[in-house]
């Protein structure tokens, strides 16, 4: 009786055991995320959002409920004390964004959240790992500090330390850090550097905007005495810039506890401050081809930042700087950080006491310099370039730093304050060779996710596609996408509307564009007239195209990460700037529009191989105003989601008008050309549905022939015509025809550049100024759209609903595609044969997957089991892994 009652227990106990391992052991939570950050300090709302991810080994598993809890403190989060918002069990899908909805929560609040999920089997996953955020300083009022630099008098306010000794009595709550500099800034604690970001923070717009970066400094501080620096440099906050008011860098701080939901300002910036010089300083002002480098006298920077070694300098009182009224609003992209490290390929020496130095790829970022031994006041050059002639000459080189040694031994070099854009180095006045292990580039960038990779059968294509990501990683710093960093620095819209599909492919970069956008809303002036660049520091050259990018990157920005925000903060943007664009329409038609004293140039493409044309009036015009037709359409898709259903009446219509027009003027019945018949004239019309459906066949000809006999089968565009041929060739299915341009190897083509030692794209398809540069990365979407098939849907984005359908030149025999999306990594490997395709599949929780079947197939199978094809439908696949064959 004993042993049956004892298996009874037995078999009770197991049972529960693996009901509750059913329940939890297949379901992950991973991957939390609050306003599209990972644990962000200091976010510029109150209205903040989260997303998760879920992993599950069940086939076509889903969520079904979710709970979040928030709390005040980890400890409370982790009894499951939700004191600021318990959702309790929520029926819902949605894991992407998910608006909060407890109490309130104000400036400088510190929250922690975790989550769980319910999922198809109503089976609960494990509670997710605890995350983390804070409120920053929302409004002007909630900064006690002033805003404070180095005093004029007393020497170089270029880059100086400012420091505040002060005591802490008791250690209870979160101790947060807020910095609002006008300049970078790094900070030290008590003899250590907080973070490791560099380059904070990211770019603004002075005259409107300035950041603040939130630091948890808990763990750095003591109970007693405490030493707090923080050193600045001048960046773009440059005299003779909008905004800018002084000779030297600014900053306004503030030291908050934050416990038991309250706030306790432990520390602001005043004149009790101390400041002193640093030895650091710049060579040039920061502007066009004069970005210079850094003078560093290492007689002077400080060896370290303890009390005894800072206690030696000279310290003066800061001064009061008075700032005019601007928003100060808390950082909302990743800070800068090294992304990548090369040591040193080669070294060889080419003058007396002179070296040069190549690290084997073209990037952005810094040197590390470990310096044989240097006598006190050697005076060490540091030069860069991209490029080199055929001799071995620098070419374009405008990037020089000074380096002044202090005589002690290990004496290092690296930048603080500044950056280049190089592959090779010249440092002269050494008498010896540094070690190749001591020389490293450090590529730095924003600190976003890689979310994509590609290879396939064909090299050539895998090294074009390398390149232009590579190229990407090296234009990123600092929270936008910029031209080139050695020449301009400038965020132009053109560069960023022709790569941002390709960039918001390759890359999860939903911060990067909120910050980047907040610019471009800052920049728009009165009449609705848009610069070219964003931050927008002086004029810069361009055209609608460039301008168009307040329209379409809010809407790819939804599309890629679902993120509805985008669209409402800039519609009325976009609305004013086409109010300004119906200004300058004549007879119905877009035409130029004056220079200005922040806009330059009218320009349609830019910068296509010189066989091309691009100064053509019907050209320009015609691509401008194809460019309004496709914000017209995107207008209409956005009011739409808004609600606005009278917005998108009105911009279908003036968009059916503007197309009716153009085809009428601009088409050439004789041909079946448009404009100039270059490329860009006759694809665009195309893609933009200006030509009308009984024609496009005529006009696909057309631009086939003039590719095969007028350009010899090559690329024929530039910046603005990359985007619109590559649009162009996934929307009509012509993957042979990008393809056989890609394989060109002489110029001018992408392989053209690799052959002549190319690691990042060019600005020019010969001849460039820069060798790193924004102008032709906008191919680099084909690879992911046409080749791997992967496509975002419209009616459900950030890939909740995806098509996987390859487009497959011949020549290319596999490809293997990673894709993280928001709801996690959706990978597709597809395979063909002469007998067969098969595809081995990935779908993440969240998505579902659309894999049309060939017209002509008749049977084909799931995971080893058959079945006839019975109609068009798309294979429709939910979460889970599968091998498709047919």
């Amino acid at each position: 009786m004993w042993n049956i009652i004892m298996k009874q227990y037995i078999f009770i106990f197991v049972s529960v055991i693996c009901l509750y391992s059913c329940n939890t052991e297949d379901i992950k939570v991973y991957d939390l995320r609050c306003e599209n950050l990972t644990d962000p300090l200091g976010i510029d709302t109150e209205d903040a959002r989260f997303s998760w991810k879920i992993k599950s080994d069940i086939q076509g598993d889903r969520q079904t409920a979710y709970r979040i809890l928030v709390a005040s403190s980890s400890t409370l989060l982790a009894a499951d004390k939700a004191d600021l918002w318990d959702s309790g069990e929520i029926e819902s899908p949605e894991s992407v964004l998910t608006p909060y909805s407890g109490a309130r929560l104000s400036s400088g609040t510190v929250a922690f959240w975790k989550v769980r999920i319910k999922n198809k089997n109503g089976h609960y996953s494990t509670w997710s790992k605890p995350a983390k955020f804070s409120i920053g300083l929302l409004n002007l009022s909630d900064w006690q500090g002033i805003y404070i630099g180095f005093p004029k008098e007393a020497g170089d306010p270029q880059s100086p330390l400012l420091r505040k000794q002060f005591e802490l009595k008791s250690k209870s709550g979160c101790i947060l850090l807020h910095i609002n500099s006008l300049g970078y800034h790094e900070v030290y604690i008590n003899g250590g550097k907080i973070g490791n970001e560099l380059l904070v923070p990211a770019v603004s717009q002075f005259n409107k905007r300035s950041l603040s970066r939130t630091y948890d400094v808990s763990n750095c501080l003591k109970k007693g005495k405490n030493d707090l620096v923080i050193w600045l440099g001048r960046g773009w906050y440059q005299l003779g810039l909008p905004g800018v008011v002084y000779e030297g860098p600014l900053v306004k701080a503030q030291l908050e506890e934050y416990g038991n939901s309250m706030r306790n300002i432990l520390l602001v910036t005043d004149t009790s401050w101390n400041v002193c010089e640093s030895g650091y300083s710049l060579t040039k002002k920061w502007k066009y081809d004069e970005f210079g480098g850094e003078h560093i006298d290492a007689t002077l920077v400080p060896d370290n930042f303890t009390a005894p070694e800072l206690d030696k300098r000279q310290w003066h009182l800061a001064v009061k700087i008075d700032v005019p009224t601007h928003t100060v609003s808390p950082q909302m992209t990743e800070g800068n950080r090294i992304a990548e490290k090369y040591p040193a390929k080669s070294i060889i020496q080419i003058a007396d006491k002179s070296w040069l130095v190549d690290v084997g790829k073209s990037l952005t970022g810094q040197i590390e310099v470990k310096f044989p031994k240097l006598s006190k006041e050697q005076k060490i050059t540091l030069a860069y370039c991209d490029h080199i002639d055929d001799k071995g000459n620098f070419v374009n080189q405008n990037q020089e730093d000074y380096y002044i040694a202090s005589g002690k031994a290990g004496e290092i070099f690296q930048n603080k304050f500044n950056y280049h854009s190089f592959r090779y180095l010249k440092i002269s006045g050494l008498e010896e060779a540094p070690h190749l292990d001591d020389i490293t580039a450090f590529l730095i960038r924003t600190g976003y996710d890689d979310a994509a990779s590609f290879r396939c059968s064909d090299d050539d294509m895998n090294a074009i596609h390398d390149m232009i990501r590579h190229t990407l990683h090296s234009l990123s710093l600092g929270g936008y996408l910029v031209d080139c960093h050695h020449f301009e620095r400038l965020g132009y819209g053109g560069d960023g509307h022709a790569s941002t599909v390709t960039a918001q492919t390759l890359f999860n970069l939903p911060s990067l564009y909120a910050n980047w956008l907040q610019a471009w809303g800052d920049c728009i002036r009165d009449d609705g007239g848009l610069p070219h660049t964003a931050p927008n520091p002086y004029p810069a050259g361009g055209g609608p195209y460039w301008c168009a990018f307040i329209v379409t990157s809010p809407w790819n920005a939804w599309l890629n990460y679902g993120d509805r925000r985008f669209i409402e903060k800039y519609y009325l943007v976009m609305q004013h700037w086409l109010q300004y664009v119906d200004k300058y329409t004549v007879d119905r038609l877009l035409k130029k529009w004056p220079d200005t004293d922040y806009r330059s140039w009218y320009l349609g493409d830019w910068l296509p191989p010189k066989r091309v044309d691009q100064s053509i009036q019907a050209s320009i015009d015609l691509v401008n105003n194809c460019t309004i037709s496709e914000c017209y359409v995107l207008l209409r898709k956005m009011a739409h989601i808004l609600g606005k259903e009278n917005d998108a009446s009105l911009y279908a219509n003036k968009r059916d008008t503007l197309n009716k027009l153009l085809h009428e003027i601009y088409f050439q019945p004789d041909s079946a050309g448009y404009a100039s018949n270059s490329q860009i004239d006759i694809a665009y019309p195309m893609l933009t549905q200006v030509t009308p459906p009984e024609l496009t066949d005529a006009v696909m000809e057309k631009l086939l022939y003039e590719t095969e006999h007028t350009l010899k089968g090559h690329i024929g565009t530039g910046l603005v015509g990359i985007p619109v041929i590559t649009e162009w060739v996934v929307k009509f299915n012509q993957p042979d025809f990008m393809y056989s341009m890609l394989k060109k190897t002489d110029y001018p083509g992408y392989l053209y550049m690799i052959n002549n030692g190319a690691t990042t794209t060019w600005e020019a398809w010969d001849e460039p100024r820069s060798y790193i540069h924004n102008c032709f990365n906008g191919i680099g979407s084909w690879f992911y759209q046409a080749v791997g098939g992967i496509r975002p849907d419209e009616t459900a984005p950030a890939y909740r609903k995806v098509w996987i359908q390859p487009q497959i030149p011949e020549g290319i025999t596999w490809a293997e595609i990673i894709k993280e999306t928001p709801y996690g990594t959706l990978s597709v490997h597809w395979e063909k044969n002469s007998v067969q395709l098969s595809f081995n599949l990935s779908i993440p929780v969240g998505c579902t997957a659309y894999l049309p079947l060939p017209k002509k197939i008749r049977r084909y199978s799931i995971n080893g089991e058959n079945f006839n094809k019975i109609d068009t439908t798309p294979l429709i696949l939910e979460s889970g892994k599968y091998k498709v064959i047919y």
